[in-house]
């Protein structure tokens, strides 16, 4: 079986354990509630934008933390149920649109997923303060790689389109450290594109091996939040609903429609959002600090 059809076998098993796992989540915690519309338009935005290359996980913490109805320490599971259905459309549109090395491509996705699952048990276990300033430094980390590929500071890259030896490995090792920091909010786009160039891929071989590492990465991550509830489950049902509108949208988009600058100016923005959005986090985490300190007075 050719390895990219053995991926998305993969990936269609897993977003079917996914569902089973929400479902008994639902069960065993007794979530209640609909879709709201204030979620499914921030999930028809930032999977639009994600879509497009912009990615979705600074932006939509972004606009939950303005939203202030998921308590911040549900974010990160929020996140990674409520724009994985996105995922999963993305990668079964985009997946056969570059090629890339098979072996790679099997390779990093299987280490973002391993990484995804440790980093939900850790992060299903962490205090509100200390997801709330790991939110705060992925947020501006977000904001440097928008404002680092708007300037055009992203290494230029090679031709390549799979590694070998020593880089094959040390690809392999680095996302499954990536897929631990999605847990936290942490976007895998930009530095994927980085790590790739820099070994001497073209910058776009990062684009399939992206979504395909979001696709198997969030329904294992998810898994976890499942199993400790940390996640909203109304807000996840909202961006799950928006992830189908937006991702169908922008894939239209891309098929008829020439972006160019337009994505540059939106990124900007995006940036100044986001950078307020780390700040506010961070200042949730002085204040959890101060209570607690206040608490123990």
């Amino acid at each position: 079986m050719d390895l990219t059809v053995a991926v998305l076998v993969v990936l269609v098993l897993l977003n079917a354990g996914f569902v089973a796992g929400w479902l008994l989540a639902v069960r065993r915690f007794a979530l209640r509630g609909r879709p709201q519309a204030a979620d499914i338009a921030i999930g028809s935005v930032t999977t639009f934008l994600d879509t497009l290359g912009i990615g979705s996980f600074a932006p939509t913490t972004a606009l939950l933390k303005f939203r202030g109805k998921v308590a911040d320490e549900l974010i990160p599971g929020t996140l990674n149920v409520g724009l994985n259905a996105a995922a999963f459309i993305e990668t079964v549109l985009l997946i056969g649109l570059v090629k890339v090395q098979p072996v790679l491509l099997a390779a990093m996705v299987a280490s973002a997923a391993a990484g995804a699952w440790l980093g939900s048990g850790i992060v299903s276990r962490m205090r509100r303060r200390s997801i709330q300033l790991f939110m705060g430094a992925a947020l501006l980390i977000a904001a440097t790689f928008f404002a680092m590929r708007n300037l055009g500071a992203f290494p230029e890259g090679g031709i390549a389109m799979g590694l070998a030896g020593w880089k094959f490995a040390f690809a392999v090792a680095v996302n499954f450290a990536l897929g631990a920091l999605m847990c936290v909010g942490i976007g895998n786009y930009a530095p994927l594109m980085i790590l790739l160039s820099l070994l001497g891929m073209a910058p776009l071989a990062a684009y399939p091996i992206m979504m395909a590492s979001d696709g198997l990465l969030q329904p294992v991550s998810s898994l976890g939040f499942f199993r400790s509830g940390r996640f909203s489950h109304v807000a996840s049902l909202g961006l799950t609903v928006g992830s189908v509108i937006g991702v169908s949208l922008a894939y239209c988009v891309l098929k008829f429609v020439v972006l160019g600058s337009q994505i540059q100016r939106v990124r900007w923005l995006i940036i100044a959002v986001v950078i307020y959005s780390a700040f506010a986090m961070l200042r949730s985490a002085r204040q959890e600090r101060r209570a607690a300190a206040a608490a123990t007075a």
